[in-house]
């Protein structure tokens, strides 16, 4: 399945989260990187289906203004997700970020497994949350200030987060990877039921309808031309650096499982990045041009303008410089500055 502004000013000490962990798996974790300066950020995601949001964890954890609070895994099965979110952070060494498991529902693709045949949640040397809608909510009412959550999954995890806890959409930036509204994917393709949204309609109306800080998404009309090839992808999947040998680890193991894929597609490029780029609007997002749009969901999940009875959303609708963002992109994973 497929998927704010820069808020720099300082914070105070880390949230307390752990005083409040009924319920949740914990076991010794490693030293927090300290977070003066940066944004606090939850990253709600269906890692594991799409290999994008593998990709996307890997560009925030090399965001160096991003301070990742928690990693929240939602829809099918969500131990699975969590396995994955975990074991990446574990071998990139950021087993101080905790992973929540959203609610599970019927399994969908699980084309990462293999990666993580042997991986059980107990093996992780930070905080599980068995319920991380609870985590969520509970870190967003301590924070001192503003969460940005960038949703790029369907949003059962986050309407599920509404319905127990509505006070909390004024205290966050949302950034979202989510709709179709001129484009579907690719260039001259006409609008979508984008999965994202299609995947759980109800729960993006309900979304759509809360009272956000700010309200942002990059729709396919801009992250579904996101493409990684030549020189920038070889150097990425050449590395030796840690993050980027689990990254093309999970490529490699998904690219074989997905029956669309041909066989000499993973030596040449990446698949559409869709998500990378709700990352990017979190922390910089200058090389985009956005529009203010209101928008409606219909019964089919597509995201239309409705100037009637349409919520007002701040939509990355066009590129300036699509290369740049490849070289951006391309200098964040390397951990390089851009």
């Amino acid at each position: 399945m497929k998927r704010l502004g820069q808020f720099k000013k300082n914070l105070f000490l880390p949230v307390l989260v752990g005083l409040l962990l009924t319920g949740c798996i914990t076991t010794p974790k490693t030293k927090p990187v300290a977070s003066a300066h940066r944004i606090p950020i939850v990253l709600d995601t269906d890692i594991g289906a799409d290999i994008d949001d593998t990709w996307a964890l890997a560009e925030l954890l090399r965001s160096p203004s991003l301070d990742l609070k928690l990693v929240l895994c939602g829809t099918g099965n969500t131990t699975y997700r969590a396995r994955v979110a975990a074991k990446f952070l574990q071998v990139t060494g950021r087993s101080d970020i905790p992973v929540g498991l959203g609610p599970s529902g019927p399994s969908t693709s699980e084309n990462q497994l293999p990666w993580v045949k042997n991986y059980s949640l107990m093996n992780y040397p930070g905080t599980i949350h068995q319920d991380g809608v609870a985590a969520f909510i509970r870190l967003v009412q301590a924070s001192p200030e503003p969460i940005t959550l960038i949703s790029i999954g369907p949003v059962t995890d986050i309407a599920e987060a509404l319905r127990r806890d509505p006070s909390i959409a004024p205290k966050i930036h949302f950034v979202g990877m989510q709709g179709s509204i001129d484009l579907g994917y690719g260039p001259g393709s006409k609008p979508v039921p984008e999965a994202n949204v299609a995947g759980n309609v109800a729960g993006f109306r309900a979304v759509l309808a809360a009272p956000w800080l700010n309200f942002e998404i990059t729709p396919l009309d801009t992250c579904g031309l996101v493409v990684l090839d030549g020189e920038n992808y070889q150097r990425l999947r050449q590395s030796d650096d840690p993050l980027l040998r689990a990254l093309f680890e999970n490529y490699r193991i998904w690219s074989g499982l997905v029956t669309w894929i041909k066989a000499d597609f993973f030596e040449q490029h990446s698949t559409t990045l869709f998500d990378t780029v709700a990352v990017y609007m979190a922390e910089d997002g200058r090389l985009l041009e956005f529009e203010t749009i209101p928008i409606s969901v219909t019964e089919k999940g597509m995201t239309v303008r409705d100037p009637i009875h349409g919520r007002p959303v701040r939509v990355a609708m066009r590129w300036k410089n699509l290369d740049a963002y490849y070289d951006y992109l391309t200098a964040r994973l390397l951990g390089k500055q851009p």
